[in-house]
């Protein structure tokens, strides 16, 4: 009795770690199939009953590699599945193989790295660890945006073989929950954080200067920003010089609640009492 009970405990255990493994190895495999294949990545191709097709080669900087009988294959961009799908179709239309089986191993891959540049914590070069690392992990990994830093950043590459731009509003990641906003990183790109846009006070205000613009700020914000007006200043009948799109800078007198643009310059009058 106690035989068959330690060995039905015996076999439960072994398949849930046949299950453990399963499942481990199902990641794995799906953590690879989801990568893509660039240059500088070692490949190694190995065709069934067919030793002279089986070759190693690296993908070149233009994305091609030169495979026997067929010549230049363009793999870089293309998922393994798809990479072995592109070699079994140009195999059977050459009429070399009938039903070729092929199989592709990366046996060496490129070293995939992002740049972020700008207003972050520590500029420069990162290795990113793991695919689909998304924008949040890079930032994250160069210490973050400056407090003089734009909630806007930029990022750049080359997506589908084509040159590649999007901003996207990080604060807007948490404050308004765009969760899809926060996309994934590839190698090659860069991110560049630009300085957070500013404003500009003079005149008889307590501590004259350009400061950040706050999301949404209004010019009484702005003015408790700098201190507020001086004994001699006032808040009424605040000066605004403004660029236009043609370039003309406009004298205006904003109220108090309007908003805040980049580059506003703000004159704190003098009170006439």
């Amino acid at each position: 009795m106690m035989h068959t009970q330690l060995m039905t405990k015996c076999a439960r255990w072994l398949g849930a770690c046949c299950i453990v493994a399963s499942a481990g190895l199902a990641f794995a495999q799906d953590k690879t199939f989801e990568d893509k294949l660039g240059p500088g990545d070692v490949i190694k191709v190995q065709v069934y009953q067919s030793p002279d097709l089986s070759i190693e080669t690296r993908i070149l900087e233009s994305g091609d590699v030169s495979y026997p009988l067929v010549g230049t294959l363009r793999l870089a961009g293309l998922s393994i599945p798809e990479a072995e799908a592109v070699l079994v179709k140009s195999l059977k239309s050459g009429g070399f193989l009938r039903s070729p089986q092929v199989n592709i191993t990366v046996t060496q891959a490129r070293r995939k790295v992002v740049s972020i540049l700008g207003a972050v914590g520590r500029p420069g070069q990162f290795p990113l660890e793991y695919n689909n690392a998304r924008l949040s992990d890079v930032l994250a990994l160069a210490g973050g945006i400056l407090p003089t830093g734009s909630d806007t950043v930029i990022i750049t590459g080359q997506r589908g073989g084509k040159p590649w731009r999007q901003e996207i509003d990080v604060a807007s990641l948490y404050l308004d929950g765009k969760a899809a906003s926060d996309i994934p990183i590839q190698g090659g790109e860069v991110v560049y954080v630009h300085r957070a846009p500013v404003f500009y006070v003079y005149g008889e205000a307590q501590r004259p200067g350009s400061y950040r613009i706050e999301r949404n700020m209004t010019f009484v914000q702005a003015l408790v920003t700098a201190g507020g007006p001086t004994q001699r200043g006032t808040e009424k009948r605040l000066k605004l010089f403004r660029q236009d799109a043609d370039g003309k800078v406009r004298e205006m007198s904003p109220e108090l609640s309007d908003m805040v643009r980049p580059d506003d310059v703000i004159y704190v009058r003098e009170s006439l009492f």
